[in-house]
């Protein structure tokens, strides 16, 4: 599948035009303020700036493919995606992982209620050049959580859609924007793995943890929905506390990830 590289050159574009900057958001604010970077343009360091200096002098056709991006695994590896199925698409997603507790419990442990992401386009990245697609989830958990309609941003034009849950236990994917109709689909967990342990614990480096690698799975196969199967990888951050004490009834965790979207051969 070829896909537009336009979301590789932006980013990149911005990581090697960075200044060096240490300043730690107070709050979460929109994507684009004037007071703000872009989300994934974290600390320069030389091998960004060298990555982004080789692929933006390059002369390459402005297409990539997917079938060079390799789907990365966890300490215990996740199964294979399914026979017949190939990558269609890599996004990066920024948001929160949700979580419940009953306060009348001084024993309860947090209950997961969903996530909520947005997902951006990082497919020609994840083709080119995974020695910096596996750092953008790390990058993107210490910047703020970008506004999904500011359209005024030159990312806007790379958003891939939204994440969310139908219910407790149904991740739904809807990559129908206005920009771009890429699909959608509901899923149901199939397997999980464990986050490396050299994955951030949270934000700045403090937190309880990663939340799990995942295979998803369609939950209904007869729909014809474009994506069957997608993975989560390169988490960062997301975990709750193993305790509810001193918590709130309903609360978020930030996190972000990478999702590889999985879909039937032509589709």
């Amino acid at each position: 599948m070829q896909l537009s590289r336009t979301g590789l050159v932006l980013a990149l574009t911005t990581i090697v035009a960075a200044a060096p900057y240490e300043k730690r958001w107070s709050h979460w604010g929109s994507w684009g303020d004037d007071g703000g970077r872009p989300w994934w343009s974290g600390p320069p360091d030389t091998s960004y700036l060298e990555i982004g200096k080789r692929i933006l002098n390059s002369k390459t056709a402005a297409t990539c493919n997917l079938a060079q991006a390799s789907l990365p695994q966890p300490p215990i590896a996740l199964p294979t995606p399914a026979e017949g199925l190939t990558l269609s698409h890599v996004a990066i997603g920024r948001g929160t992982q949700n979580y419940t507790c009953d306060l009348q419990n001084a024993t309860a442990v947090p209950k997961p209620v969903g996530a909520v992401a947005t997902l951006f386009n990082v497919s020609c990245m994840a083709a080119d050049i995974p020695e910096l697609m596996e750092k953008l989830p790390s990058i993107a958990l210490n910047l703020p959580v970008p506004s999904a309609d500011n359209t005024l941003s030159p990312a806007y034009q790379d958003m891939s859609g939204h994440h969310y849950f139908v219910d407790d236990t149904t991740p739904f994917f809807n990559m129908d924007t206005a920009l771009h109709q890429y699909g959608t689909g509901a899923f149901q967990k199939a397997n999980a793995s464990a986050a490396p342990g050299s994955a951030p614990k949270g934000q700045y480096g403090s937190g309880n943890g990663s939340v799990a690698w995942l295979k998803l799975d369609a939950k209904d196969t007869t729909t014809g929905q474009t994506f069957q199967e997608v993975y989560r990888t390169n988490t960062a951050g997301g975990s709750p506390p193993e305790m509810c004490t001193g918590m709130q009834e309903a609360f978020e965790v930030q996190y972000s990830a990478l999702y590889w979207i999985y879909g039937k051969t032509g589709s």
